[in-house]
């Protein structure tokens, strides 16, 4: 049976787990003491090493035939203006250092490489050009990633959009009435549930080609203030307030601002074809509806 290194234990790991166990033998990189017995009493077999401590991931060198990458990068450049996914990194020189490379990579990256679209519909062949420090340290990694690829490891990199599950919706920004854009100036963006974001990496890990890159996107085609507004009905709560992108940038912070300033409409064809899925909610007014019976 093969090994496979499951690094970034959260929310994607968590729902992958089950559809793995019984094919691999699954190892999970944990930083966290605390979480090891909740890891091993589902199967897996806990690997204490924290990416951001490069020296504690000499036990993985050589440990795993397959690795699943879902750690995002560090939320702060080590060097001001260097915008390094230090994690991958240190990563990906602790695999090298084993008697043989890892046969295969599946890495969870972010549609945001592609920076601002103007609404396009784009797909794979889309070049990136990341506008955000975040997304900068992404095109880092998938760069380190495809170098690594060159070398003959199986390297499917995976361009997730916004993630939404019925315990990560924006519940809190509409009780709060964060506003949002007016239509006229509002942007397109872009959604899978956490289920078929699990089922995509597992399907990635059967069919995904090297050094090839996919978008993990459902089928809808909807506006940042629509999604808000399926939500807010779905769970009988007021619609936010509409700005106009003027008054927005005088009464929103950076961050809120920053995922209001790209718009684009991924293409997902190439998923369909070459992972053979069938999304579990292939429109987000289908994963909303799910959350909110889940959540009665």
């Amino acid at each position: 049976m093969q090994k496979l290194l499951i690094v970034g234990c959260g929310d994607i790991a968590r729902r992958l787990l089950p559809r793995l166990l019984g094919h691999y033998r699954i190892f999970a990189l944990l930083r966290d003491p605390e979480q090891c017995a909740f890891w091993r009493d589902q199967g897996a077999r806990p690997v204490l090493a924290d990416l951001d401590q490069p020296h504690s991931l000499q036990r993985i060198a050589g440990l795993a035939d397959i690795v699943v990458h879902l750690a995002p990068p560090p939320s702060v450049d080590r060097v001001p203006g260097v915008h390094h996914d230090s994690r991958t990194r240190a990563l990906l020189a602790a695999l090298v250092r084993g008697r043989s490379l890892p046969q295969r990579i599946v890495y969870i990256s972010t549609s945001g490489v592609y920076g601002d679209c103007r609404g396009a519909r784009i797909d794979e062949t889309r070049g990136v050009r990341p506008a955000t420090a975040r997304a900068c340290r992404r095109v880092d990694a998938e760069r380190r990633l495809r170098a690594l690829g060159r070398r003959g490891v199986v390297v499917s990199i995976l361009r997730a959009p916004g993630i939404y599950a019925a315990d990560r919706l924006p519940i809190d920004r509409l009780q709060r009435g964060i506003p949002a854009l007016r239509e006229t100036d509002d942007v397109y963006s872009n959604h899978i549930h956490a289920d078929d974001l699990a089922l995509l990496t597992c399907a990635a890990l059967r069919y995904g080609r090297s050094n090839r890159t996919y978008n993990v996107t459902d089928d809808s085609e909807i506006r940042m203030g629509e999604y808000f507004d399926l939500v807010a009905d779905r769970f009988g709560l007021p619609r936010v307030p509409r700005l106009s992108r003027h008054e927005a940038e005088r009464q929103l912070s950076p961050l809120q601002l920053s995922f209001m300033s790209e718009s684009r409409r991924l293409l997902n064809q190439r998923v369909k074809k070459e992972f053979r899925a069938q999304l579990c909610y292939p429109r987000v007014e289908d994963g909303i509806a799910a959350a909110r019976t889940e959540r009665e």
